[in-house]
C-alpha cells in the first residue's frame, strides 16, 4: 500500500508522553524531519500547524491524521506516534487523540496526496487494527501492522 521508506521504525514513537496538541505536532515534525538533510522539525511543524488551522485532522476514535504539502521533498514521508495518554484535538467526536499518523507529500503530488489520505483513513477507520496499534510492543511491529501485516486473525 506505501511506497517504499514512507513509514520506517525510526519515524515511529511508542508510549510517548505528550500534553498538548501543539506538542504532538511539534514531536510528529521532529520524527518527519529525523534523518532527513533537506527539512528542519520547526518547518515540518509550522506545515503541519498550518494545515491544522484549516480544521482538525481528528478523524474520531483517538486517531488524527495531520499531513502537510512540502516542496523540499521528493517522495513522501509518514510519522506516528502512540501516546500514553490520549490529549484534546478537536477530533470530530470530540475524544482525545491518542494515535497520530502524520503524512508529508511532495507540493505537487495532487493525486498521491488523496490516495495516501484516503488509504490511512480507512486502514485507521478499522477497529482491529487501532486495537493492535495501542497494543503494540514496538516501532517495528506498529509499522508491520500499518503497512497491513499481522492482521490476518481475528483480535483475542
Amino acid at each position: 500500500m506505501f511506497p517504499p521508506q514512507f513509514i520506517v521504525a525510526e519515524r515511529v514513537g511508542v508510549n510517548l508522553e505528550i500534553g498538548s496538541k501543539k506538542r504532538l505536532l511539534e514531536v510528529l515534525g521532529e520524527l518527519l524531519a529525523s534523518g532527513s538533510s533537506v527539512l528542519s522539525p520547526e518547518a515540518v511543524f509550522e506545515h503541519l500547524l498550518e494545515r491544522e488551522r484549516l480544521g482538525s485532522t481528528g478523524l474520531g476514535h483517538g486517531i488524527a491524521l495531520p499531513h502537510a504539502r512540502m516542496k523540499e521533498i521528493e517522495s513522501p514521508l509518514g510519522a506516528f506516534a502512540r501516546l500514553r495518554e490520549g490529549v484534546e484535538f478537536d477530533s470530530i467526536d470530540e475524544r482525545p487523540v491518542d494515535l497520530a499518523f502524520a503524512l508529508l507529500v511532495p507540493q505537487s503530488a495532487n493525486e498521491l496526496h488523496l490516495q495516501l489520505l484516503s488509504g490511512l483513513a480507512a486502514r485507521l477507520s478499522d477497529p482491529r487494527l487501532r486495537e493492535s496499534l495501542r497494543g503494540s510492543a514496538s516501532a517495528e511491529e506498529i509499522v508491520q501492522l500499518l503497512a497491513g501485516e499481522g492482521l490476518d486473525s481475528p483480535p483475542s
